[in-house]
């Protein structure tokens, strides 16, 4: 579609930058059902989002005359997750209104609070921050929000799994009620629609995203590897492809530190992005990669999201995304403003299945192939060089000088050669990859092939026995990670006391072990073994004969009845009728012994009741003398002596009568 018909300020700033045409989110914000209206846009990444709220805020900014009134207090806000996107989304909208007159400020974390201060003192008309730094402001005073006619939240969902939920509300609460909300995201999950009900008043719903397939300007491709093969993938990827600017994805800080100190050793002009360099160290950065001072760039998913590095031609996933919204954003950063790019995929045999599944849920339709040999990379620079070193204008003179001189001391063949030479040494050495299993079945629930016998199979053992609680449903797994295997791969699994011995098939022999070769683990080894003496798993001997049947009296009659004629029966109970039951013989009367006399030493009985009252109970006597010293341990809170296997009138002490020093509380 050609420009339609903008404010003149608007339409020469999107002439100057080449704009023939608009996208299709930036065609649909502008059009006379969307004026004036709440939106909820739901875009693909690099299709023009910024420019697009930009278009749509121009009726809330410009006044009759298609300029800007005076600076004062804020009439617009935008609202991104990161830093580097606030700063992207400043530099946009300052060139996309720089004709119409407006003073554009940023907020964001990193940078100095106070010339922020002074921006927002001496006025402006569009402020763009990140939420904690914006809310600063509002709760200081600084951030002025009467007249804020419209607000933008880029990138909402992202805000919304960083935690920025809090910030933008207290934003949006202290903004005028009258005011336009505008929510722009690659994607719509549930708690951005809940909290468009909550702040929007009849929004437009706008969606550009097919919900059939996914980004049509990005070729995606699934890399099969071995685990221990990520970084070398890498390497390969970059050396195969050679992209003018890639962009390579980890998922923790560590991952990008360990990647970027791996990719700078082996000779890449590379750049780390992650959440704990400065600001000042983000934006050298980032300015490296748009000068081509840096080529490569490995970043964290929160650091590098919604970057826009001009010509990213090449994406790598080194370590599978969270979920498939991050799928989409990652690869995002490519095939922006309708140009090509390829996203790689790093899929390690245990990860396959979560793979598939992230692409099923993206709408991915990508391309599964083995990672580029070191033969595939030296073809392909075998072809560049040609091209590169191919005459295809007049030299200058002073080249030719330089060239005259070169042929006078050395043939043509070896002139060539030494530049061919100086031009490989420049280039990273490519990586020997270990070979990967088969290409992946087509369908996510298909389970592997059904194998076709073990008649050839060669016998490996591990030190590992049931003196370690070994077991085969847990080494299965194990082998497999460390020999780049699969199940099918595996026959027989024996476990012995202090050793393991299993068997894979003859043609993964020579995988199983170049792959077990590069582990190093001080704890598990595994060794060949060529001709493996394996006793059965058990030695009962020869099962005795079945014998008769024992009786079982529990059981039901009429299931004994049944029984054959070797099962004993119980007989029936017969009373006896030739004993008869004895008399009951009377119980003797008592009589007192009168063979013993009272014994004259011994005191009368005294029939007076006893006291019953406990001993510690009884008034006692102070003893005579100096009065006992006695510590802390041995007195109650009243000072008073602590009575002996009784508790003391002190505090109690912990629940269930135990003291601190372990002790009963009683045993003081």
């Amino acid at each position: 579609m050609s420009l339609p018909d903008l404010p003149s300020a608007l339409a020469r700033a999107l002439d100057a930058r080449g704009y023939n045409e608009l996208t299709p989110v930036q065609t649909s914000v502008i059009q006379p059902e969307a004026e004036g209206r709440d939106l909820l846009v739901s875009a693909q990444t690099g299709s023009g989002k910024t420019v697009a709220y930009g278009l749509a805020l121009a009726g809330d900014l410009l006044n009759d005359a298609g300029a800007m009134p005076p600076p004062g207090k804020p009439l617009a806000l935008v609202i991104a997750p990161t830093r580097e996107l606030a700063l992207q989304v400043q530099r946009e909208l300052e060139w996309l209104y720089a004709a119409a007159g407006a003073r554009v400020a940023s907020c964001v974390g990193g940078m100095d609070p106070r010339r922020e201060q002074r921006a927002l003192a001496a006025g402006v008309h569009i402020v763009v921050g990140t939420p904690g730094r914006l809310r600063d402001h509002l709760e200081r005073g600084n951030l002025q929000t009467s007249n804020l006619k419209a607000v933008v939240l880029d990138e909402a969902d992202e805000m919304l799994d960083l935690g920025f939920r809090e910030e933008l509300e207290a934003l949006l609460d202290a903004a005028p009620a009258e005011r336009r909300t505008l929510l722009f995201s690659a994607t719509l999950p549930r708690p951005i629609v809940t909290m468009a009900a909550q702040y929007q008043r009849d929004a437009l719903r706008i969606t550009t995203v097919t919900q059939t397939k996914g980004h049509g300007d990005i070729d995606y491709r699934a890399v099969r590897i071995a685990p221990s093969d990520a970084e070398h993938a890498v390497v390969n990827l970059l050396r195969y492809f050679d992209p003018g600017a890639a962009i390579v994805f980890c998922s923790t800080r560590e991952s990008v530190r360990r990647l970027h100190a791996n990719l700078v050793e082996r000779g890449f002009s590379v750049v780390a992005l992650s959440g704990e360099l400065t600001q000042n160290e983000r934006t050298h950065a980032l300015q490296a990669l748009r000068d081509r001072r840096a080529r490569v760039c490995v970043a964290t998913d929160v650091a590098a999201r919604g970057i826009d590095i001009p010509d990213l031609e090449l994406v790598i996933h080194a370590e599978l995304p969270t979920g498939a919204e991050s799928l989409q954003h990652r690869s995002g950063r490519t095939g922006r403003a309708g140009k090509k790019g390829i996203s790689a995929i790093l899929v390690t045999h245990p990860r396959r299945r979560r793979a598939e599944a992230l692409m099923r849920t993206a709408n991915i339709n990508a391309t599964w192939m083995a990672p580029p040999s070191a033969d595939d990379i030296r073809a392909r620079d075998q072809e560049r060089l040609i091209e590169q070193l191919r005459p295809t204008e007049e030299a200058a003179e002073e080249d030719l000088v330089i060239a005259r001189a070169l042929l006078e001391s050395a043939e043509a063949e070896q002139v060539i050669a030494a530049l061919v030479r100086g031009r490989r040494a420049a280039m990273p050495a490519p990586e020997d990859l270990v070979d990967n299993e088969p290409e992946p079945q087509a369908g996510f629930n298909a389970r592997p092939a059904a194998r076709a016998g073990f008649e050839n199979t060669a016998w490996f053992k591990i030190d590992i026995g049931r003196n370690k609680n070994a077991e085969a449903r847990w080494l299965l797994p194990m082998i497999c990670r460390r020999g780049h295997l699969t199940k099918s791969d595996i026959g027989a699994i024996r476990v012995f006391d202090r050793e393991t011995r299993f068997e894979i098939v003859r043609e993964a022999v020579d995988r199983f072990t170049a792959a077990i070769a590069k582990v190093e683990d001080d704890e598990v080894h595994i060794e060949p073994l060529n001709e493996p003496d394996l006793p059965p798993a058990r030695d009962r001997g020869p099962r005795k004969p079945a014998g008769p049947r024992k009786a079982n009296f529990s059981a039901p009659r009429e299931e004994a009845a049944g029984e054959s004629a070797e099962l004993p029966r119980r007989p029936a109970f017969r009373p006896r009728t030739d004993r008869q039951p004895e008399q009951a013989r009377p119980a003797p009367a008592f009589k007192p012994r009168a063979d013993r006399a009272p014994r004259e030493d011994r005191a009368p009985r005294d029939d007076r009741p006893r006291d019953d009252r406990p001993r510690d109970d009884r008034p006692r006597t102070a003893p005579s003398g100096p009065k006992p010293v006695t510590s802390k341990k041995q007195t109650g809170k009243f000072g008073g002596p602590k009575p002996s296997g009784k508790p003391g009138f002190g505090k109690p002490g912990p629940k269930g009568g135990k003291k601190s020093n372990g002790k009963s509380r009683w045993e003081d």
